[in-house]
């Protein structure tokens, strides 16, 4: 099978060591218009680099594509290779409004083709791993209490270079959060509060942000998310349930007693990226929905929706 991968950062990175992993891909292609495509595509080997995903999608036998983009350029790029005749994976988040995801579902439809969002959460084996003890029965969550926090009051990306866009705790941090509760809970979410802090001077967005979800049976969320946190960095996810209480930072789990928790052995892998990216092919080859499927997460935009309705009054 061949990739395509538009977007050369710090997450298009992730993507490209995954799938050297995966046996039978090989990525041909990769455009970025502002990173130096050239030197990630001669570090990984990948015979075409370029500046505009149209070039990319001119290539016939490229299979499918994965957008490790911009998050404005995520909806229209999805529906630009949808209707090249690609199969597409979307980082997270799909769009950054609700009318935008939806497009990119109505296109996805009419076209058949596989197209998948990166809620990565999902296929971590730390969250895996409780997934599967809530599938057998053995643990029902009574709150999920998350922290997702990062120290970015410059437009910066991941690895500290300046961003040509700017990011948002709501359409997209909370994102991660808000469709693994609803995932894990196996029940859809039926009420949602949303408070924000002060909006940077400069960025224009809110720098703080207060999350409270509950599902039909009673389970709860509490979401804290912050730009303005100074270390520890990351999200950190704990669960607290009927029969225990389990701690998830990405591929790690702890109990509530922070005693580690093999889960070495529930995937093929320990890498959530490359297991994210190893349903995205394994579904285009037996032609079969993805878990995380843009079907599968367009209640999580329903409801960031929502969440942006409240704050806007």
């Amino acid at each position: 099978m061949k990739i395509a991968l538009a977007g050369a950062g710090a997450f298009g990175r992730k993507h490209l060591d995954g799938l050297k992993n995966i046996d039978d891909v090989e990525v041909v292609s990769v455009v970025d218009p502002v990173a130096d495509a050239a030197a990630v595509a001669a570090e990984y080997r990948i015979p075409h680099h370029g500046t505009d995903l149209a070039e990319a999608l001119a290539i016939d036998d490229v299979d499918a594509v994965i957008l490790a983009t911009p998050t404005p350029m995520h909806a229209a790029q999805a529906i630009q290779c949808i209707d090249a005749g690609k199969h597409v994976e979307v980082e997270i988040p799909l769009a950054d409004s609700l009318a935008d995801a939806q497009a990119v579902l109505a296109n996805q439809e009419q076209a058949g083709l596989v197209a998948m969002v990166g809620h990565t959460r999902r296929f971590n084996p730390s969250h895996q791993w409780v997934h599967n003890k809530i599938t057998a029965g053995e643990f029902n969550i009574q709150q999920m209490d998350v922290q997702t926090y990062f120290f970015r009051r410059t437009n910066t990306n991941a690895l500290g270079e300046p961003r040509t866009w700017t990011d948002h705790l709501l359409w997209h941090h909370a994102a991660h959060t808000v469709d693994l509760f609803e995932y894990q809970a196996g029940e859809p979410i039926v009420a949602a509060n949303v408070l924000e802090g002060p909006h940077h001077r400069d960025l224009g967005i809110a720098m703080d942000m207060s999350i409270q979800m509950k599902t039909a049976s009673g389970a709860i969320l509490t979401l804290s998310l912050s730009f303005n946190n100074d270390g520890p960095l990351g999200t950190f996810f704990r669960y607290i349930g009927d029969t225990g209480t389990y701690i998830a930072r990405y591929d790690d789990l702890v109990d509530g007693r922070e005693e580690p928790i093999d889960v070495s052995n529930v995937d093929v892998s320990m890498n959530g990226i490359e297991l994210q990216d190893r349903e995205f092919i394994a579904a285009i080859r037996e032609g079969r929905e993805p878990n995380s499927s843009v079907r599968q997460v367009m209640s999580c935009y329903e409801w960031l929706h929502k969440l942006e309705q409240q704050l806007q009054g």
